[in-house]
């Protein structure tokens, strides 16, 4: 075995993907009324910004853009932010922005890998806090199988069936250096 890494998706790819993923939003949703970008920080956030500009362009719509952080909602922690804060007297931050009035509208859900599913169902339990949504629906740059929750992906850039052994990391300019998707991990020698 040998650890690899592997460029999947370049900057053409990603622009590609988004811009394939804002026309399906487009189409599905019969415009962009009552519909509200939501990313999933952090990189979430950036894909869902380059979302709302390609709708922009092909709609010349208004796109709402909010952002929601998830660490509060994790299950796979055992003590909360907010649990902590509370105890120390601390005042914790808002895991959605507070002026996003999710209620009757339709929330897109921007992350850049879908994995297990355990983040998106933080997401959800998020907004749900706010209000409730007409519905939710879910897009990502990928989708790398895995799911450990009945969660299932409404708009999918790319998906890159991956082993357990193998990981995904999705770089973008606004937080990293390049705009690339790529696959690291234990592969055979043979491949």
């Amino acid at each position: 075995m040998q650890q690899t890494d592997h460029v999947l998706m370049d900057e053409t790819a990603i622009r590609r993907a988004l811009t394939r993923i804002a026309h399906e939003i487009l189409e599905r949703n019969k415009g962009f009324e009552d519909c509200i970008l939501v990313g999933i920080r952090t990189r979430g956030i950036h894909l869902a910004r380059r979302i709302a500009d390609k709708i922009h362009e092909i709609e010349e719509a208004t796109v709402l853009v909010g952002e929601v952080d998830v660490t509060d909602y994790r299950d796979d922690r055992t003590v909360s932010l907010e649990k902590v804060g509370a105890l120390s007297g601390g005042q914790a931050a808002d895991p959605v922005q507070e002026e996003l009035a999710v209620h009757n509208k339709k929330i897109i859900l921007v992350d850049d890998v879908l994995y297990t599913g355990r983040t998106v169902r933080a997401a959800m339990d998020a907004l749900m806090d706010l209000g409730r949504p007409q519905m939710i629906q879910l897009a990502v740059l990928v989708d790398r199988g895995h799911r450990e929750l009945p969660i299932r992906p409404d708009y999918v850039g790319k998906n890159i069936p991956t082993s357990r052994m193998e990981s995904i990391e999705v770089q973008l300019v606004e937080s990293d250096e390049a705009d690339q998707v790529i696959i690291t991990g234990q592969r055979r020698a043979s491949e």
